[in-house]
């Protein structure tokens, strides 16, 4: 199993001044599993990073990916064609590419949770490997 993590989490455990900083943190430093965290969510935390911290966040955390305390997943192949079932059905909700490919991976890993701060977004989406999909931290 695994911890996946979106953006939020991750973003707010290298932001000391974040409000969900302490409980982000410690839900990452206390996993017993993998860290994943899903290539597009790269992206979004290379932008608040951008514009919110020193740059050298951003070099950290890369080198924490570099030596393994971080698992990047990319989007497979098949992945696709359910981020479009999700982007699609999901229309109303404002469910985007990146949320969609979050939760796509979540369900190929045939994982129960999903570390998130984005409850309105992951609150709306039924998997289809479960009934639903723990949010963390709770």
């Amino acid at each position: 199993m695994a911890l996946i993590l979106d953006t939020g989490p991750l973003y707010a455990s290298l932001d000391r001044s974040d409000a969900d900083h302490a409980a982000c943190r410690a839900l990452i430093e206390s996993a017993d599993e993998a860290l994943v965290i899903p290539a597009p969510v790269l992206v979004e935390v290379d932008y608040w990073i951008g514009q919110r911290l020193h740059p050298g966040a951003l070099v950290a955390l890369l080198a924490d990916i570099e030596a393994g305390a971080y698992l990047v997943a990319d989007l497979a192949g098949a992945d696709y064609a359910r981020v479009r079932e999700l982007c699609d059905r999901y229309a109303d909700a404002d469910i985007g590419f990146v949320d969609a490919a979050i939760f796509a991976i979540v369900e190929r890993l045939n994982e129960p949770k999903l570390a998130t701060l984005d409850r309105r977004h992951f609150g709306v989406l039924r998997p289809r490997h479960r009934a639903s999909i723990d949010l963390l931290p709770a």
